[in-house]
C-alpha cells in the first residue's frame, strides 16, 4: 500500500513543531507534494492532512457540484478556503498553526492517523475515544454488508 496506514503519537517541541512519522513522510514523498496540505475535518475535531491524492479527492467532490452554487461555494470554502499548506523542515517536522491546534484541541502531543489517501491529526485522548466508536461502527457496517446479525 502506498498511502497512509497505522497511527503514531508524537510530542510537540517547545516551538510547537512536531515530527511527521517517517512512513507518512515517505508516502508524501511518493505523492510528490511539497509540504503538507491541511484543513479542519468536516466530521471530527481533527485535522485532515495529505498531499496531491487528498487534493484530487477534494477536486473530484467539487467537480460533482455545479459551480456558482451555495453548495459548491460552501464546500470549496471549507476545504480550500480554510486550508493551510505547512512546510516540512529538513528534520521532517512541521509547525502546527493555531488553527490546527485549536480545531483538534492539540496541546503537547499529536496522534497521526492513517486513512489511506489522507491522514488525520488528533489530540491523543480524543483519538482513543474516536477509535473505540469507529470500531463499533465498522463492525456494524460489516455485519450489514454481509447480512450477519449481531
Amino acid at each position: 500500500m502506498s498511502g497512509f496506514v497505522s497511527h503514531y503519537t508524537n510530542r510537540l517541541d517547545a516551538k510547537g513543531r512536531v515530527s511527521i512519522p517517517a512512513p507518512f513522510r515517505q508516502a508524501l514523498a511518493r505523492d510528490g507534494f511539497e509540504g503538507l496540505y491541511c484543513f479542519p475535518s468536516l466530521h471530527q475535531n481533527a485535522v485532515d492532512a495529505g498531499g496531491h491524492q487528498l487534493i484530487e479527492e477534494i477536486e473530484k467532490r467539487l467537480n460533482g457540484l455545479s459551480t456558482l452554487t451555495a453548495d459548491h461555494d460552501a464546500l470549496s470554502t471549507a476545504l480550500f478556503g480554510a486550508s493551510e499548506t505547512l512546510k516540512i523542515d529538513g528534520d521532517g517536522r512541521v509547525m502546527l498553526s493555531e488553527m490546527i491546534r485549536d480545531h483538534a484541541c492539540i496541546s503537547d502531543h499529536v496522534t497521526f492517523v492513517g486513512q489511506g489517501y489522507k491522514f488525520q491529526l488528533w489530540e491523543p485522548e480524543r483519538f482513543k475515544a474516536h477509535r473505540a466508536e469507529a470500531m463499533k461502527l465498522a463492525m456494524q457496517a460489516i455485519s450489514r454488508s454481509t447480512g450477519e446479525v449481531q
